[in-house]
């Protein structure tokens, strides 16, 4: 069974709301083979320091240092991208440089800070070139953005760019598909919009995600009504 066809299985509609639903070891591919970990349990700093010294993956070969992640552990908002960069890896800090300074303007519309929300990636370690993400590494750090988002409890969960939203969806649709409506990631509304590095090279996208992130406003204040 190849990746497509394990993401599509995960891929549910319910209702009219796209669910995804968490695989497993199990649904990894025979010819991977990733350690297991155990982050279940972990509070904030022992999870931090078992990222720190994960050696899970090819990746940690190559890394300056790991990006765990950055803002309010308590946030009501949790953004997901992809993978650090090279500057992120430099500085141990997801989304700096140009994107991220996109994507702190993109907050401040909607009355948020780079503080007041969680800020992860799928990967905690920079692929060589930038390049996507390879299956078993995603799978190998799987546990610990699940346990992220389990001690955040976030209210909505914006997952940014395709990667992103492709490997939490469990699916390859694209992000122009996957924007614009609801979805679910186990009981947190998901919403995905387009990755700030894109909006730099596509400006006239920029009022879509404007629209995802005023919808996404919308939900949580749905929840808190």
């Amino acid at each position: 069974m190849n990746m497509s066809e394990h993401q599509r299985r995960a891929y549910l509609e319910a209702m009219g709301i796209d669910v995804w639903v968490p695989r497993g070891q199990d649904d990894i591919e025979p010819d991977i083979e990733v350690p297991e970990v155990r982050a279940g349990g972990l509070d904030w700093q022992a999870l931090r320091d078992c990222v720190a010294g994960c050696t899970r993956c090819e990746l940690h070969a190559g890394r300056t240092q790991t990006v765990f992640g950055v803002g309010d552990p308590d946030a009501d908002w949790m953004i997901i991208g992809e993978a650090p960069g090279a500057e992120e890896d430099r500085r141990g800090e997801p989304f700096v440089g140009r994107a991220g300074h996109l994507l702190d303007e993109m907050l401040r519309t909607v009355g948020l800070s780079r503080d007041s929300v969680f800020i992860a990636n799928i990967l905690k370690c920079r692929p060589p070139n930038n390049r996507d993400p390879k299956v078993d590494e995603v799978a190998a750090c799987r546990a610990y953005l699940e346990r992220q988002i389990e001690l955040v409890a976030p209210k909505i969960i914006i997952a940014v760019g395709r990667v992103a939203a492709q490997n939490l969806l469990g699916t390859d649709a694209p992000v122009g598909r996957l924007r614009g409506k609801r979805h679910l990631l186990g009981e947190v509304p998901l919403i995905v919009t387009y990755h700030p590095a894109y909006l730099l090279r596509s400006p006239s996208q920029k009022r879509k995600s404007w629209d995802d992130l005023c919808l996404a406003r919308s939900v949580v204040r749905e929840l808190h009504a």
